[in-house]
């Protein structure tokens, strides 16, 4: 699809979108900007919200990650296609990733915050992608989305045992 296309679909003049894009690398690339602001800022809110204990946190902050790849697939898909090379994507990336961070440093600890942040990303992203292709039916693996998440958190936290049943 063009950038004339774009603006032909929203409704305006065919070369609007050019006032505001360079190309449509570029429009893609603000739409996972805004995305992945709008997720740092539900992570941040979560984050912020020390009624709740930090696990709890972490998995609320799992489960949004996972609710932008059931509610919006394509945006989600974007988000993790988009290359961080720019200091825009880099920026807005790094927010989402921090407060990640913050949230896993809060469970674990920070001396190993990095490593077990990148597990928690990595096995979220893997959650979503596999419910998304309808490789995770819960008849099959005996678990659902949530309880992974559950079994997640407890996995890394200090002390805790993963269970899958609750």
């Amino acid at each position: 699809m063009t950038l004339r296309a774009v603006g032909a679909r929203a409704g305006v003049s065919r070369g609007a979108p050019y006032g505001h894009f360079e190309n449509k690398e570029h429009l893609l690339a603000q739409l996972a900007i805004n995305a992945w602001d709008a997720l740092a800022a539900d992570v941040q809110r979560l984050r912020a919200d020390l009624d709740v204990a930090p696990a709890a946190r972490l998995e609320r902050a799992v489960l949004a990650l996972i609710d932008v790849a059931r509610r919006q697939p394509h945006l989600y898909a974007l988000m993790f296609s988009t290359p961080a090379n720019t200091s825009a994507t880099a920026t807005a990336a790094g927010r989402l990733e921090n407060e990640f961070l913050g949230l896993v440093a809060d469970v674990v600890g920070d001396p190993d915050a990095a490593r077990y942040g990148a597990l928690v990303m990595c096995t979220a992203h893997g959650i979503a992608g596999m419910e998304l292709s309808g490789h995770l039916p819960k008849d099959k693996w005996q678990v659902g989305v949530e309880q992974l998440v559950r079994m997640l958190t407890a996995a890394i936290r200090p002390g805790e045992e993963a269970d899958a049943s609750s």
